[in-house]
């Protein structure tokens, strides 16, 4: 197959750690088949080169946090044929999104020396909330494995296979015993997407909810269960509110509890 002939894939950075392209390049043996069935013609991390788009595939990894986020955003999407976010803080806004609760100005005045300088928007929100996305990759960082699944079905023409049941399904697999009802643990496994293999668990550790919130749990139910490990309320809302704190049934959970609105 001649490079003209390959489809074109693009990788895009906005606020991010860049955790989510590394476990692209952490692919190693993989990525060169996908580098084989593909041109890579936007990917500043791994290389300079730059092709022109348009572009077949764009993943896109990081949060909207400034008025040139915004713009650029809307350029991508223009040159993309299919558009994948990837990663909690495109899908969620990230740990950035922390700034959602809190002022702004506050952050910027304690940190930097020069507050004025510093051009940034309120809120740190995903990729879905400027412009039409595709396919939304979870995690913090990804998992290799599915962003493989997720290139492999687009370049076949197929729908991608990514599971979206709770981490508590991984943990069954893999014969772990409950470290919530066994060890009175704090774990959010019962409410979080699958895509890590139920590794905190595996090593006696609650789940950290990386993978933002699965699809029909009960989270009011998590959070009565929560309590009666001994949790406040304080450190309930800390728990809803790290890597995904921004999705909204996350953000919902949090709320809620700092009203006051979920009893044991």
């Amino acid at each position: 197959m001649s490079e003209a002939t390959k489809p074109k894939l693009a990788v895009w950075k906005f606020s991010s750690c860049d955790g989510c392209q590394l476990s692209l390049l952490d692919c190693e043996d993989e990525l060169l088949q996908v580098v084989g069935a593909v041109e890579v013609s936007y990917f500043l991390e791994a290389s300079s080169a730059i092709a022109e788009g348009p572009y077949d595939v764009s993943l896109v990894e990081g949060s909207i946090t400034t008025e040139h986020d915004i713009e650029r955003i809307k350029e991508v999407r223009r040159l993309s044929g299919i558009l994948v976010s990837i990663g909690a803080c495109a899908t969620a806004g990230g740990i950035q999104a922390l700034r959602n609760f809190a002022d702004v100005r506050e952050y910027t005045s304690t940190v930097y020396a020069h507050p004025e300088f510093i051009s940034t928007l309120k809120t740190s929100t995903g990729i879905a909330d400027h412009v039409k996305v595709d396919l939304e990759l979870r995690g913090c960082p990804i998992d290799r494995h599915q962003l493989l699944e997720v290139v492999t079905a687009l370049l076949s023409g197929r729908k991608p296979r990514v599971p979206t049941h709770a981490v508590c399904v991984e943990c069954k697999k893999r014969g772990n015993v409950c470290v919530l009802t066994e060890h009175g643990t704090p774990c959010l496994g019962p409410v979080t997407q699958t895509g890590c293999g139920a590794l905190c668990p595996s090593f006696n550790r609650g789940c950290y909810g990386c993978f933002g919130p699965a699809e029909n749990t009960n989270i009011d139910s998590l959070t009565s269960a929560l309590r009666a490990t001994g949790m406040q309320d304080r450190d309930l809302v800390r728990v809803f509110r790290t890597f995904n704190a921004w999705s909204p049934a996350f953000r919902a959970a949090g709320e809620k509890v700092a009203a006051g609105g979920v009893t044991q």
